[in-house]
């Protein structure tokens, strides 16, 4: 058996694991499943990203899943994965699948799950889907009931979803100018139909399945030569969007990164001081102890989970969550939608920007002013499994006094091995997607982040 779920979804390498005869099986578990859902009847949506054999990987997921005598809307062009989630809510489908492995290197594809409420499949029904796996008969002939099989325009549906949701008037009155780094991405052409060809930039966004020789996450060691376009387009702000467009990382005016650790802090502090808005708020076990501080400021219930969106998305559908977030550039606000999404939130810090007309680093500089300066690395390990292992047993002990030389104050393993020292923390943890090992860290000077993370890669 080759399919096999992980922190989002199931995903592989084209021809070696990820193969029709595995797409088949991961699409007739998927198919069950759907069917003892309420709302079978209304059928599903697939979507797919800009990825190599995307397009003939969803059309054929459509194809098994229309053998099982469940209706499929089909996306006619590639797609983010926001936009299938919002049309699965908007539609009330059973749910959604999403042909993409996000941020994953190009040899990748994957199998998002989308839930009835428009947002990552919980956990249980993942399990369920699972199950199923080891059911199915490989040999199954399919039969494709093309009469269930319906074209449809989710990109369309999206941005009509986001000119409603968003200030966009206000944007495009500031005049303010647009870098958008779509990584070669499903993100690309949002971002320049939302406004005038004069305010927006763009870069790499045309279809390149294998992206430029980088993995498509907005993270600072994949955006070098961007950083460099951007600073001689002379634009004010960037938004850049990993390859399912779901995630986010922002260049303020002066071309520095600032990850979504602050942004995700910056629209806690907007939605809660500006916009007067309640609830609770939701993170992963990776995100900034910003976070924590605001929440203690604003009298907010803050719940940290394990890592991955799935369990920030769950929430969202149980409790009165106002804005969830992950380290990884994933932030969701519940009112738009249970789920991620990259352009939405970096079309919000527009809004924040304009509406307080104060420059991105401007804002960031208030937040420092306010609970102190922060910054965050995270570096991924590709080590034997032998060392990955040896590491993660290490740490994992929790007996370590100091980490570089600075004093532990906590250990704790929700998800993972985490290090409380002075002035920051580390975590430690294998990823959910990919053979490699994370190493995270947050501190109160670079210096500290850097000397922390050199530490950490000797552990073994």
């Amino acid at each position: 058996m080759q399919v096999k779920f992980g922190t989002d979804g199931w995903r592989a390498i084209i021809a070696k694991d990820y193969t029709f005869d595995n797409l088949k099986l991961a699409a007739l578990a998927t198919a069950r499943y759907i069917k003892t859902r309420p709302e079978k009847a209304k059928g599903i949506c697939i979507g797919y990203d800009t990825r190599f054999m995307s397009k003939e990987f969803a059309e054929f997921t459509a194809e098994v899943i229309s053998s099982q005598g469940i209706k499929v809307y089909l996306a006619n062009s590639f797609v983010s994965t926001p936009a299938v989630s919002l049309f699965t809510k908007a539609k009330q489908l059973a749910g959604g699948i999403v042909i993409t492995a996000s941020h994953n290197p190009p040899v990748y594809n994957g199998f998002k799950v989308k839930a009835a409420y428009g947002g990552p499949a919980h956990p249980e029904a993942i399990a369920e889907i699972e199950s199923y796996l080891t059911e199915i008969d490989s040999a199954q002939q399919i039969v494709p009931d093309r009469k269930l099989i319906e074209s449809a325009d989710l990109k369309t549906f999206y941005m009509n979803h986001l000119k409603a949701s968003i200030d966009l008037q206000m944007i495009r009155d500031s005049r303010i100018k647009i870098a958008h780094n779509a990584m070669y991405g499903a993100g690309q052409d949002i971002i320049t139909k939302l406004f005038d060809e004069s305010m927006v930039s763009c870069y790499h966004c045309t279809v390149n399945p294998g992206f430029g020789g980088i993995n498509p996450e907005p993270m600072p060691q994949y955006i070098g030569e961007f950083v460099d376009f951007f600073r001689e387009v002379e634009t004010d702000v960037a938004i850049i969007n990993d390859g399912d467009a779901d995630r986010i990382g922002m260049l303020d005016e002066h071309g520095d990164f600032v990850d979504s650790h602050k942004l995700f802090a910056l629209i806690l502090k907007y939605l809660v001081e500006d916009k007067h808005q309640r609830g609770e708020v939701a993170k992963t076990f990776a995100l900034t102890d910003i976070i924590d501080r605001i929440c203690r400021k604003h009298d907010l219930v803050m719940h940290e989970l394990q890592v991955g969106f799935k369990h920030v998305s769950k929430l969202m559908t149980t409790n009165d969550i106002l804005i969830g977030g992950e380290e990884s550039g994933g932030i969701g606000i519940t009112s738009f939608l249970p789920e991620r999404d990259g352009v939405y939130i970096g079309l919000l810090i527009l809004e924040i920007m304009t509406r307080k007309e104060k420059t991105l680093s401007e804002l960031v500089q208030e937040l420092y002013d306010e609970y102190g300066f922060f910054c965050y690395k995270r570096n991924d390990l590709h080590v034997s499994e032998e060392k990955k292992q040896a590491i993660i047993t290490r740490a994992a002990v929790g007996d370590l006094t100091s980490i570089a030389g600075y004093k532990v104050l906590k250990f704790s393993d929700l998800d993972g091995c985490k290090y409380h020292f002075e002035g920051g923390w580390l975590l430690i943890r294998a990823s959910g997607t990919e053979p490699v090992l994370r190493l995270y860290c947050e501190a109160d000077s670079q210096e500290k982040v850097d000397n922390v993370l050199a530490f950490a890669a000797k552990l073994a």
